[in-house]
C-alpha cells in the first residue's frame, strides 16, 4: 500500500512524480518477499498516524482504528482477494475511451478534490492507465496517461439525465436506405475510400474500412434493421452515434454486454439471442432518452434499461444533442437492409 502524497501523483507537464505515479493507498501486488520502499505490507499490522499522515488521511479507520488515537491498521490482504467497498465506503465506476469497450473501476479515490484511478490496459499498450483530475464548480479537468505512455489533458462536465416525462406517441416509419445507392448516408473518413455498396436492397460491406452514418440525426426513435454476417464477423450499429448494440457471430455463447445484442459494455442480454452466422438477424431498437429496449429475432433481450454512458467508438460525447445511425464497418464483411426509423408524432401547442 503507497504511502506517498497525493500531490506527488501529478500530470502536470506529462510527468510523474513519487513512485512511478503511484497514488497514495493505492493496493499492488508483489511477487518479492522483500516489502518495496514507501509501501506496507497488506498484513492488517498498526501503523502510526503521525508518521503514514498522507495515508491516514484517505483510508482512515476502514481496516480499524488501531489503538483508537495514535495508530491505524492497513487493510489484511493475506488470504483474501482486495475488493473495494460500494455502498457509502467507496466510489467505483467505468471507464469508456476512444475505443474498446467500458472498463470497470474498482475504485475511485477522492481527497482534498481530487479524483484519481488506474485500470489496467486492455487492448492498447502495456502499462496501467492512470487518471486524475480536479473537480470544481461542476468541471472536472486533469490529465490521462495512456496505457501506451501518452499524455492526454481534459475538460469534463456532468452528462445529461435525458429523462422523458411525457408518453410517447409513434408516427409512422420511413426506410432510411432506399436500397438503391448511398443517398442519405456518408463516410466516417471521407479521406479514406468508402467501401461500402448498394446492391440488391442491400447496403454491403466487402471488407473491413470506414462506418457508415447516416446524415440525418434523431433523438427519440424505434428503428428496425436487418443484418446478415458471415462467421467470425463483427459489426455493431451506433444508436446516436454514440451507444452502440453489438452486432457479432455469438450464436451459442452465452449472452455478455459485449456480444452480440448488448449495449457495448454496458448492458448485457437476458438470452443469446443470435442466429448462425449467415442468416439474417432482425433488431427492433427503442430509444427514449437513456432508455433503450432491444429484441432480437423476436426475442426481447433488453427492456427498458438505462445507457449509463457512451460507448467505446462513440462519434462524440455530446448527448443532449440528437445523433445519427451508423454501422461498423471496420471490423469485418457484413450486410444491412430494410432499415425504418420510427419518430415521436409532432404535438402541435
Amino acid at each position: 500500500m503507497s504511502n506517498y502524497e497525493a500531490t506527488k501523483y501529478d500530470f502536470s507537464g506529462a510527468n510523474l512524480t513519487g513512485i512511478e505515479g503511484i497514488p497514495t493507498a493505492t493496493i499492488v501486488p508483489w511477487s518479492s518477499a522483500s516489502v518495496p520502499t514507501g509501501f506496507l505490507e497488506c498484513n492488517g499490522q498498526a501503523v502510526s498516524r503521525s508518521t503514514y499522515s498522507a495515508l491516514f488521511a484517505i483510508v482512515a479507520s476502514t481496516y480499524g482504528g488501531g489503538d483508537g488515537s495514535s495508530t491505524f491498521n492497513v487493510p489484511d490482504l493475506q488470504d483474501n482477494v482486495a475488493m473495494g467497498k460500494s455502498g457509502t465506503k467507496a466510489l467505483v465506476g467505468y471507464f469508456v475511451a476512444h475505443n474498446g469497450s467500458a472498463r470497470p473501476i474498482s475504485e475511485i479515490f477522492f481527497h482534498n478534490g481530487i479524483i484519481d484511478f488506474s485500470i489496467p490496459p486492455q487492448f492498447d499498450g502495456y502499462n496501467d492507465m492512470h487518471f486524475q483530475g480536479v473537480l470544481s464548480e461542476g468541471i472536472l479537468k486533469g490529465f490521462i496517461l495512456s496505457s501506451e505512455g501518452g499524455s492526454h489533458s481534459f475538460s469534463g462536465f456532468p452528462a445529461p439525465k435525458l429523462n422523458r416525462n411525457t408518453e410517447v406517441k409513434w408516427g409512422k416509419a420511413n426506410s432510411i436506405f432506399n436500397g438503391n445507392n448511398l443517398e442519405g448516408w456518408h463516410s466516417s473518413d471521407e479521406k479514406k475510400m468508402n467501401q461500402w455498396e448498394a446492391i440488391d436492397g442491400m447496403l454491403k460491406n466487402p471488407k473491413s474500412g470506414v462506418n457508415l452514418i447516416s446524415d440525418k440525426t434523431y433523438d427519440d426513435f424505434k428503428l428496425h434493421v436487418e443484418v446478415r454476417y458471415p462467421k467470425g464477423s463483427n459489426s455493431g450499429i451506433y444508436l446516436r452515434g454514440r451507444y452502440e448494440v453489438q452486432v457479432e457471430d455469438n450464436y451459442g455463447n452465452d449472452p455478455e454486454s459485449i456480444l452480440f445484442g448488448g449495449i457495448y459494455g454496458f448492458l448485457t442480454p437476458n438470452q443469446m439471442a443470435a442466429k448462425p452466422a449467415g442468416e439474417w438477424q432482425v433488431f427492433d431498437i427503442t430509444l427514449i432518452g437513456r432508455r433503450v429496449s432491444i429484441i432480437a429475432n423476436e426475442k426481447p433481450i433488453i427492456i427498458d434499461q438505462i445507457i449509463p454512458g457512451i460507448t467505446g467508438g462513440a462519434l462524440d460525447s455530446k448527448e443532449a444533442l440528437p445523433g445519427p445511425i451508423m454501422l461498423q464497418g471496420d471490423h469485418g464483411r457484413v450486410e444491412y437492409r430494410n432499415i425504418y426509423i420510427q419518430q415521436p408524432k409532432e404535438t402541435k401547442p
